[in-house]
């Protein structure tokens, strides 16, 4: 069943959707080589309580930790290690908080120095991808014109592989609602799309084949040939002209910039 949000409701997961962006800048302020993800993930914890909000992942079916860091081919998913991040590694990091009883959710993927120029496109492909079938997030469209739109741009047009187990989803009272946001599919299918559907829409796109795994743990989702994967997600609201983006990339990419350890386009 789909949730159409009110205004007042809305707004409210503006809010929740906004720390978890504040909570990204400050996270690309202290990225650098030998940095562990488990300081990371401590770091993040730290900063959506001190801010009245819970983190949505912690205890989520069983996950054990406050964020989901995922490093070069594990796609989502991946457990905050003692291992130091490196030169050239690339770094998905997805949170989720819920305030005020409702979630924001979404991710960035950063670039510890130079990854390369193959790998530097893969992420500025995946990021476009995302902006791409936003622009289909408008009201009387549907579910596929999402799909398609980023389907086309990273498979169809660069040739990378779209992973097609993990699939965005609605958001609000609860992390995953209905509908399912797939990041492949024919346009004109799916659910229509009405004023007040707040999605998060993720493409998460692999340099290499589609194909994935998950790992004993039950959590941890790599790529089958171990090449690199890149997730980028955004909390969007479908208007009737142009979809409402509830969160704020614009502060991440201050900070990404400003910070000398990172590769930023």
């Amino acid at each position: 069943m789909i949730y159409y949000k009110t205004e007042p409701e809305i707004e409210l997961m503006r809010q929740s959707a906004r720390l978890v962006s504040q909570t990204l800048s400050e996270v690309a302020v202290i990225l650098k080589p030998g940095i562990t993800t488990l300081a990371i993930d401590k770091m993040i914890g730290e900063i959506i309580r001190a801010n009245g909000a819970i983190p949505s992942f912690l205890n989520y079916h069983g996950y054990p930790f406050d964020s989901c860091i995922s490093v070069n081919d594990v796609v989502v998913h991946g457990f905050p290690t003692k291992n130091e991040l490196k030169e050239g590694d690339i770094v998905s990091i997805d949170i989720g908080v819920v305030k005020n009883g409702y979630h924001g959710d979404h991710a960035y993927t950063f670039a510890i120095g130079h990854p390369g120029d193959e790998v530097a496109n893969l992420i500025a492909v995946t990021k476009e991808s995302l902006y791409k079938g936003i622009e289909k997030a408008v009201e009387g469209n549907r579910i596929g014109d999402i799909s398609y739109a980023i389907q086309e741009y990273t498979e169809k047009k660069h040739g990378y592989g779209v992973v097609r187990e993990l699939v965005g989803h609605g958001l609000g009272k609860s992390m995953h609602e209905d509908p399912q946001v797939p990041n492949y599919g024919k346009r004109g299918s799916g659910a229509k799309m009405k004023e007040g559907m707040v999605l998060a829409i993720e493409p998460m796109i692999n340099l290499g084949r589609r194909d994935v795994y998950t790992e004993d743990d039950g959590w941890t989702v790599r790529t089958v040939d171990h090449k690199p994967s890149v997730h980028f997600e955004h909390d969007v609201c479908v208007r009737k002209n142009k979809a409402d983006i509830l969160s704020d990339y614009s502060i991440i990419e201050k900070a990404e910039k400003a910070n000398a350890n990172l590769y930023s386009a």
